[in-house]
Formats: structure tokens, sequence, C-alpha cells
């Protein structure tokens, strides 16, 4: 498991998510675009966090496994579409990144 840490807090994820939500963080704050980033923690069952991201407050993401995670560029295109959404970026499974998709055929 990895951590994002923002705003002195750790905040644990799955390394292979974790790395793409890397991907979608770094290009909506190259951008300097702020937004909620939501998630259904692991150990906290039927509970949702979110935490405001901004360009303007440091950001670590540190990751557990020995190998870099393989990124599925389907599994961003997804991230990014919800990213742009009213809830902001959503963390969700590469299943559900993939049924997205295929419920939204326009995103890519």
């Amino acid at each position: 498991m990895g951590h994002l840490v923002y705003g002195g807090t750790m905040y644990e994820f799955e390394d292979r998510l974790l790395a793409h939500l890397q991907v979608v963080v770094e290009r909506k704050l190259m951008k300097m675009e702020c937004f909620f980033l939501t998630w259904h923690p692991q150990c906290l069952a039927d509970t949702e966090m979110s935490v405001w991201i901004s360009p303007h407050s440091p950001i670590a993401f540190h990751f557990s496994g020995s190998r870099e995670p393989k990124i599925s560029k389907a599994w961003v295109v997804a991230l990014n579409a919800i990213s742009h959404t009213s809830r902001g970026l959503m963390a969700i499974s590469e299943e559900d990144a993939v049924k997205y998709l295929r419920e939204n055929p326009g995103v890519r």
C-alpha cells in the first residue's frame, strides 16, 4: 500500500490506483487547477473522504512496491474525464473505469 501525503496527513491507497491518481493529479496541477479528490478508504466501510487539492499546497506520493506499476491509458482517461465533473476526481477501480468508458463512449 502506498500513501498520498497532503496537508500533513497520510492517506493510504493501493499502489496501482495511487500511480494512476498521480498521473491525473500531476496533469491537473500543471494546469493550475484546484479540485476535490474523493475516495472510499478500505479501512472505513461506507465512508467517503474528500480533500481539496490545490497547486499551492505540497503533495507527495509514496509507493510501497519495488516495481513501478503499469499505467493503463483507459484508466487514466476515465479518471481524467471524471475529474471534470462536479464531484471532482473520484478514485475508482480499473474495472469501474472500463465500465465508465463503456457507458460514456464519447470520452477519450
